[in-house]
């Protein structure tokens, strides 16, 4: 189904396409972003950042804040419970350089929705508000929302929450077409979304299983929404979400790096982590990212096992550099993403 795409704005930010790269806890910090738009992702957003934790200085999230060096827009999401932390977190990251802050309400982990953060905030609209409010109110850059359809089957506040986000000055919304009580179970109700984009006048991207091009194609005709935002298909495949960018706005699409070309994706991606990190966290991060890349290739499992657990960054660099990185085999109930 063919499905165009045109720029958009986010606020007063210029978007070439809606089609985003999702924030992933430990996945989309500033090596993977990088990689990601120099294939063409229009729009990139940090891992999740709890508002209070950042405002203790820890270092892990003065990583993930930082977005100056980004090359395509970078939104940065926080996460929280409390308007007052929320609105600080929110001056702390704008006085730092982001260009957009994206409030984390879908988030469907124990260990978020516990502490009544991320997708727990869809069962109570009013305090919901009280963050979106205060984070607006808090910076001058544009704030976005993303959440879940809502927390189960019998609590859809999707709609209404949108509402009152877009009247609170919310620019953009992102609505993932599971409730909290799914997590990441069955398959995503496009059209569901579509009750949201009707009742606001904002942009919103559907997200969930938005694997490929013709997904996102599919996922658009159903919800009507403005855009998309792609999540776990660009593990392993950061030029995802260029391609599908590319596909649908008309342009020339990226091809996915093969051979060569993809050691030099990996070595940099691995190379990156450690700079980001350091060589003893960013040794231990690279560790799923590896496992993601070698998925399914030849003798992928038997390098893997030989450089997860090595925290000798030279010896892993110099296997990585060794392999000849042929083409994930794919079998015949399996289905190339």
């Amino acid at each position: 189904m063919h499905v165009a795409l045109s720029a958009i704005k986010i606020g007063s930010e210029a978007v070439s396409a809606p089609v985003a790269l999702a924030p992933m806890a430990g996945i989309t910090d500033r090596p993977f972003r990088r990689i990601a738009a120099r294939f063409g992702a229009p729009y990139v957003v940090s891992e999740m950042v709890a508002s209070r934790e950042m405002l203790c200085d820890r270092s892990l999230s003065a990583i993930r804040l930082d977005v100056a060096q980004d090359t395509a827009l970078a939104g940065v999401q926080l996460a929280g419970c409390e308007a007052h932390w929320m609105a600080e977190a929110a001056r702390r990251v704008e006085g730092n350089g982001a260009r957009v802050i994206d409030i984390n309400m879908g988030c469907p982990a124990k260990k978020v929705t516990t502490g009544y953060s991320g997708s727990a905030l869809m069962r109570a609209p009013d305090k919901a508000l009280s963050l979106i409010e205060a984070t607006v109110e808090a910076v001058s850059v544009p704030v976005t929302l993303k959440m879940r359809l809502g927390w189960d089957d019998e609590t859809l506040t999707a709609v209404e929450i949108a509402r009152r986000a877009e009247a609170a000055g919310i620019q953009m919304l992102v609505i993932h077409g599971r409730t909290r009580a799914q997590l990441y179970r069955g398959k995503a109700d496009w059209a569901a979304v579509r009750a949201v984009v009707d009742a606001v006048d904002i942009p919103v991207l559907v997200n969930g299983d938005i694997i490929d091009v013709a997904a996102a194609g599919e996922a658009l005709a159903q919800s009507g929404a403005t855009g998309v935002m792609v999540g776990r298909a660009t593990q392993g495949a950061p030029w995802v979400v260029g391609q599908i960018a590319a596909a649908l706005s008309g342009a020339d699409v990226p091809e996915a790096p093969t051979g060569g070309a993809l050691r030099d994706v990996v070595v940099e991606h691995y190379e990156g982590l450690l700079e980001c990190y350091g060589s003893a966290i960013g040794s231990r991060a690279a560790r799923k990212h590896i496992g993601w890349w070698l998925a399914k290739r030849p003798d992928g499992e038997a390098l893997r096992g030989r450089v997860i657990r090595s925290e000798d960054t030279a010896y892993v660099l110099r296997e990585l550099s060794a392999y000849d990185w042929p083409d994930v085999v794919v079998g015949d109930d399996q289905v190339a993403a």
